[in-house]
């Protein structure tokens, strides 16, 4: 490996540690305001976290290295690991008794907006801890746009390759240059942040629950300042806000850039937010349906928790209005197959991306007219792009992987002493960054605090292999990749 990339790596991943620990003051003046003494922990935690980091930049300054794969793979992990440690700290030392590995999955559950908590009594918690965790939510969802604009299709993540890097799902460049681009993404998420809001404020939320929930709506993430999430307001307004805004930033926000910016209303043909919008309203729909027919509620009832709980699982937000696993078992058996679909490309949302879907069904369909037409050529298609070979094996491998180690995560969540509801559905639920699962232990009625510490940190990095769509962090356990 060589010297001058090990370098350039800790010095770009201090520099982060160094803006996350300006970060902690934060919550350290909310609960310095309110008189909560967790001030101290915040404040002592950026000043810790800050030198070293601020050393560690100081120690490995140089030139910049030129970007290529290798030093793509290595840092984009080495930046999860650092905000994954970095945000455990002062949830670890805070007045919250919380044991490292609860702590740290409740880090990388906010970093990787999964929104999965082993917390018990949010109402009661100090409001810098509160606030501390929505803000990990929202500096992971920026974080994870930028991961999938514009480091994964350069990596050939995934299938990623596919999108371009500006665009992402367009042919077209809307921006000459990367800043350019990156500044109008910052631009729509503050504002998008903001809007959400004051939406929710003016709905019946108040000042900090509003600024709360806004941030992890728009980070699809879920962490709420209530045990009870969206049910705690017991507000129908609310909950259509929610599924608006989850639905919105489950699209890629390169599209939503376009659309503020240049009002390209085109950009919504992209085939993976037609399928994406489809199975949302399909799924919605059906089970509202459902709910409405065994349970007898009322049918505009059923829609909206319907919508806003089925929105929250495919745009893996991970909040909840009610206990769905109630509703009956079709209810639960399709919030289980929907906890693997996930969003859109380039959107905070998680699951196996409706893109994929997409790619997999023209290659069958291909395969298939292939046997009648054997001679003629059957290109696979996304929209107008052609998909290479390259790409329809990243897709298959990808989708592969994600199959075995859901299989491997719940054997192992087994051998823990887990039944096969709570393993499976623990299992994917962090794979796909969801949040609650199926069943009475982790499902939207309950939480993962009664979770064993070896199975928080199974749970933890499977969390972290979904986020990084599995192959980014896989290939540093190849050989290859440490060879100079």
């Amino acid at each position: 490996m060589n010297a001058n990339l090990l370098r350039s790596v800790i010095y770009i991943t201090a520099l982060c540690a160094l803006y996350l620990s300006l970060a902690m003051f934060l919550p350290a003046m909310v609960d310095l305001y309110y008189g909560h003494r967790d001030w101290q922990v915040f404040a002592m935690s950026g000043l810790m976290v800050g030198g070293l980091a601020a050393a560690a930049a100081l120690a490995t300054h140089g030139p910049p290295p030129v970007f290529n794969k290798r030093l793509g793979f290595l840092l984009v992990n080495v930046l999860w690991a650092m905000f994954s440690v970095v945000g455990a700290i002062p949830l670890f030392l805070a007045e919250h008794e919380l044991s490292f590995a609860q702590a740290l999955f409740e880090s990388i559950s906010g970093i990787t907006t999964t929104g999965s908590t082993v917390i018990v009594g949010l109402d009661n918690m100090p409001p810098g801890i509160l606030l501390w965790r929505s803000l990990l939510c929202w500096f992971g969802g920026i974080g994870i746009v930028g991961l999938g604009l514009f480091v994964l299709p350069f990596l050939k993540v995934g299938g990623a390759s596919i999108f371009k890097l500006e665009s992402s799902e367009t042919n077209d460049k809307p921006f000459a240059r990367l800043a350019s681009f990156t500044r109008a993404f910052l631009i729509v998420y503050v504002l998008l942040t903001l809007a959400c809001a004051i939406a929710y404020d003016l709905a019946g939320m108040d000042h900090f629950d509003a600024l709360n929930h806004a941030m992890t709506t728009i980070a699809t993430a879920g962490f709420s300042t209530h045990d009870m999430s969206f049910a705690y307001f017991d507000n129908k307004a609310i909950l259509l806000l929610g599924t608006v805004f989850l639905a919105i930033c489950s699209l890629p926000f390169s599209v939503l850039i376009l659309l503020a910016v240049r009002g390209r209303l085109d950009t919504l043909r992209d085939p993976q937010i037609v399928v994406f919008l489809g199975y949302l309203c399909v799924i919605s729909i059906v089970v509202a349906v459902y709910h409405h027919l065994r349970n007898g509620i009322e049918l505009d009832d059923a829609l909206i928790h319907s919508f806003f709980n089925m929105t929250s699982i495919l745009s893996t937000g991970g909040f909840a209005s009610d206990d769905y696993t109630l509703w009956g078992p079709f209810a639960v058996l399709v919030a289980f197959f929907a906890t693997f679909m996930g969003g859109c490309s380039g959107s905070t949302a998680g699951g196996i991306k409706a893109y994929r879907f997409v790619v997999i069904v023209n290659v069958i369909r291909a395969g298939l007219n292939k046997l009648i037409y054997p001679n003629a050529i059957q290109p696979v298609r996304y929209g107008s792009l052609t998909v290479d070979a390259e790409t329809q094996r990243a897709v298959f491998l990808f989708v592969s992987l994600y199959i075995f180690l859901w299989a491997i995560g719940s054997v192992g969540m087994a051998l823990f002493g887990y039944d096969v509801l709570t393993a499976t559905s623990s299992v994917i639920t962090a794979l796909s960054n969801v949040g609650p699962g199926i069943g009475p232990i982790v499902g939207p009625a309950g939480n993962f605090s009664t979770i064993s510490d070896p199975a928080l940190y199974l749970l933890s990095l499977m969390m972290l292999l979904g986020r990084l769509e599995i192959l980014t962090v896989l290939v540093l356990l190849t050989p290859v990749f440490w060879r100079h």
